[in-house]
C-alpha cells in the first residue's frame, strides 16, 4: 500500500568552495566565506536554527603534464559543506538565495522528509495488511478453502521522495521550489493456515 503525504521538513545542502595558492590562504578564505553563509542563514532562519557543517576538506590541486611527467602543485581547494534544516518549506528558495548571496558556491541538493514518519508508516502498513488478508481470502476461496490461523506476518516500509519540481512565475526573484509529496510504502507478507 502507498500513502502520499506532504513533507514538513527539508534539509538543504550547501557548499562553500574556493581555491588559493597556499593551504593557509584557501582555508582562511573559506572560513571567512563560510562564516558569512552561517551568519546570513541564522539571520534568516533564527538563532536556534539547525545549521551545521557536515563535511570539510582541504585538498591539494595538481597539474598533470600530457607527456606523463611529474605532476606539479597548482594550489589548494577548501570545501565547507553545510546542511540547513528548514521547517517552513516556503523558505527553501530563500535559503538557497541567501546562501549564494553570502558566498556559497554550490547547492548540493535538497532532501524532503517528515518530522515524524511513524503515523504515515503505520497507515501504509495497516492498508497493506488489509490488502494482504483480502488477497489471501480470495486465493483460499479459489481453492475451495477458508483461511485458518495466521501463521506469520512480515512487514517492511519505506519513504520514497517524489522529485522536487523547480518552477514558478518568471518575475519571482526567489528561487522557486515546489516540494510535492512523499510516498510512504508499506509491504506486508502473510502466511495463513488453509482450512478445507
Amino acid at each position: 500500500a502507498t500513502v502520499s503525504v506532504r513533507p514538513d521538513l527539508s534539509k538543504v545542502n550547501i557548499s562553500v568552495v574556493n581555491q588559493a595558492a597556499t593551504a593557509e590562504q584557501a582555508a582562511s578564505d573559506n572560513a571567512t566565506r563560510a562564516a558569512a553563509v552561517f551568519d546570513k542563514l541564522r539571520a534568516l532562519l533564527g538563532a536556534n536554527a539547525d545549521i551545521r557543517t557536515v563535511n570539510y576538506s582541504l585538498n591539494p590541486n595538481y597539474t598533470y603534464p600530457r607527456d606523463g611527467g611529474t605532476p606539479t602543485l597548482a594550489g589548494f581547494t577548501a570545501t565547507n559543506s553545510i546542511e540547513a534544516t528548514v521547517t517552513d518549506l516556503t523558505m527553501i528558495g530563500r535559503v538557497i538565495d541567501t546562501a549564494i548571496a553570502a558566498g556559497a558556491t554550490r547547492i548540493d541538493g535538497i532532501r524532503l522528509m517528515l518530522k515524524d514518519e511513524e503515523p504515515s508508516r503505520n497507515q501504509a502498513l495497516r492498508q497493506a495488511g488489509l490488502k494482504a488478508k483480502a488477497r489471501a481470502e480470495a486465493i483460499a476461496a479459489g481453492l475451495g478453502a477458508k483461511l485458518g490461523a495466521l501463521l506469520s506476518a512480515q512487514e517492511s516500509a519505506s519513504v520514497v521522495p517524489v522529485p522536487i519540481i523547480a518552477g514558478g512565475a518568471a518575475q519571482t526573484v526567489t528561487t522557486p521550489i515546489q516540494p510535492g509529496t512523499l510516498e510512504i510504502r508499506g509491504d506486508v507478507t502473510v502466511q495463513y493456515e488453509l482450512l478445507q
